[in-house]
């Protein structure tokens, strides 16, 4: 397991992360999912970003009930 200064240590380039928000947008073909203030860490060094799991898991459920849908354009806020 890792000690928990480690997991708040970029691994690209050794920044510290930081809780941040973005914007992740998902081309499935037949339509674009745009999502607004997901929950990410950000490195504040070098601005690379990560979600989590369970956040990677609701984007996957938004992504099908567009397509379900056969939404084209479908922009969500979290």
């Amino acid at each position: 397991m890792k000690s928990a200064s480690k997991r708040s240590l970029c691994p690209l380039c050794g920044g510290k992360k930081v809780t941040s928000k973005t914007t992740f947008t998902v081309d499935y073909g037949a339509g674009l999912v745009v999502v607004r203030r997901l929950p990410a860490m950000r490195c504040n060094q070098c601005g690379e970003e990560w979600i989590s799991n369970e956040t990677s898991q609701k984007l996957e459920k938004l992504v099908e009930e567009a397509k379900a849908k056969k939404t084209e354009l479908e922009v969500v806020t979290l």
